[in-house]
């Protein structure tokens, strides 16, 4: 395993333990170099899942994307990363067990919002003014009128 500190390609492993239920291990690695620790995650390599676009051009699935999303909803809220990790993580999990080779870019957004829309209002709010491109100011209007009504 590369360093990330200093780039050295050999490390030994100073502790394994199991996460995620087991579905993913944690190792603490020190550098046989520069010393350094450093922690990595071992998961098993799943089926790979097609994300059809809007203009059906087709990517590979990319957790990270979705993080990334999340990441900029939540920003300035009292939300952990751990927490908005576990949502990808949630998501993930989701997507996996249809076992589906392809799903849409909308499928994926409505699952986002709905797990921000039971953690954080706000952060619900953002994601879906960006998802759903509210057009004008009655739409988004409309869109917190019902999600006062529910709440």
């Amino acid at each position: 395993m590369k360093c990330p500190y200093c780039s050295f390609l050999e490390s030994k492993v100073i502790d394994s333990r199991p996460t995620d239920e087991g579905g993913s291990i944690r190792r603490r690695r020190e550098c046989l170099k520069c010393g350094k620790r450093f922690t990595t995650y071992e998961k098993i390599e799943a089926v790979s899942i097609a994300v059809v676009k809007k203009d059906n051009s087709r990517q590979q699935f990319d957790r990270n994307k979705i993080l990334k999303g999340i990441i900029t909803a939540c920003e300035k809220r009292p939300i952990s990363l751990v927490r908005m990790e576990k949502i990808v993580d949630d998501i993930e999990s989701e997507l996996y067990q249809a076992q589906e080779r392809e799903i849409d870019t909308a499928r994926i957004g409505e699952k986002v919002m709905e797990k921000l829309k039971t953690l954080d209002d706000v952060a619900y709010v953002r994601f879906a003014s960006v998802y759903k491109r509210f057009d004008d100011v009655e739409t988004f209007m409309k869109e917190l009128q019902e999600l006062k009504k529910n709440n």
